[in-house]
């Protein structure tokens, strides 16, 4: 069983521990009305979070609702991915009607190992020490990055894994876009391939308007370059200089940064070339490292 140690405030969401965001939304269940409650967690120095990317809900999100656990657990296909972007738009996490028809038409079920849980708000392991991130980080990420994945954009998602992002990428960009998705384990990629070719995002596979690469997610895809959309998938300990220089002046990269204790970046580049970085909130992802650091003794 794998340890858990939680150092922070925490609540419950989907019958698992979250450490508790700087302002919480606490619903009411037995009245329409909610309120904010405000914490103050400057007297906490710190955490420590052995259970991959789970330590940020999205804002406004608290909840203890084992039931609706259980009925993403048992919801397959239509059914369960209806539920799951249902409940994140009931409880604050999806505010975008864009963003929640995608996450609706690219069913998570086609990218999770089979037998998993893949309409529950938590990672899944998906082998060679990755997951695929919790259902409230993709909506979060996606958010951050809808102003620049219009119809004709570029987007470029490092660390790609089981394509399920990318493929939400590509619905939004259409086949007049480009979407590149990179991940240095080849498996990861082949995996990737077959699972949009089972979605509705095959379409653009084929055309070419999407595709799937074995790299180094580090140095970016120059091929495809500049990007008006570049998400990173796992967190680095600085942003990589390729990344930024692939980053199209107006476009936006959504990166973790930190080794231990990480923050969710949001860079913006000018049109002048110049940065403006923003901390969006604190979270845990896998390190941004090398292929054979990654797999260690896989």
């Amino acid at each position: 069983m794998r340890a858990q140690v939680l150092l922070c405030p925490t609540i419950t969401a989907y019958g698992r521990l979250y450490c508790a965001p700087r302002r919480l939304h606490r619903y009411n269940s037995s009245s329409s009305s909610s309120q904010f409650l405000n914490l103050n967690l400057s007297r906490f120095s710190g955490a420590l979070f052995f259970h991959m990317e789970v330590c940020s809900l999205a804002r406004n999100l608290c909840f203890s609702l084992f039931s609706t656990h259980k009925q993403f657990q048992s919801g397959t296909g239509s059914s369960g991915k209806r539920g799951m972007v249902e409940n994140l738009k009931r409880y604050g996490v999806i505010s975008s009607k864009r963003v929640a028809q995608v996450m609706e038409a690219l069913d998570r079920g086609l990218f999770v190992p089979v037998g998993s849980s893949a309409y529950v708000d938590t990672p899944v392991p998906i082998g060679y020490n990755a997951t695929i991130s919790a259902p409230h980080m993709h909506a979060t990420c996606l958010q951050l990055l809808e102003d620049k994945l219009h119809p004709g954009m570029r987007a470029l998602d490092v660390g790609s894994g089981t394509g399920y992002l990318t493929g939400c990428f590509a619905l939004m960009v259409g086949a007049e876009g480009r979407v590149v998705g990179v991940d240095h384990i080849p498996e990861l990629v082949d995996m990737s391939i077959k699972n949009i070719e089972k979605s509705v995002a095959a379409s653009f596979l084929k055309k070419g308007s999407l595709s799937l690469h074995v790299g180094d997610g580090r140095k970016g895809w120059q091929e495809f370059a500049p990007y008006d959309a570049i998400h990173v998938g796992a967190a680095a300990s600085e942003i990589p200089q390729p990344l930024l220089d692939q980053l199209k002046p107006g476009g936006r990269m959504v990166i973790p940064l930190g080794t231990y204790f990480q923050e969710l970046k949001v860079i913006d580049k000018n049109e002048d070339g110049s940065i403006k970085v923003h901390t969006e909130t604190s979270v845990r992802y896998v390190p941004l490292t090398s292929r054979v650091e990654q797999l260690g003794g896989f």
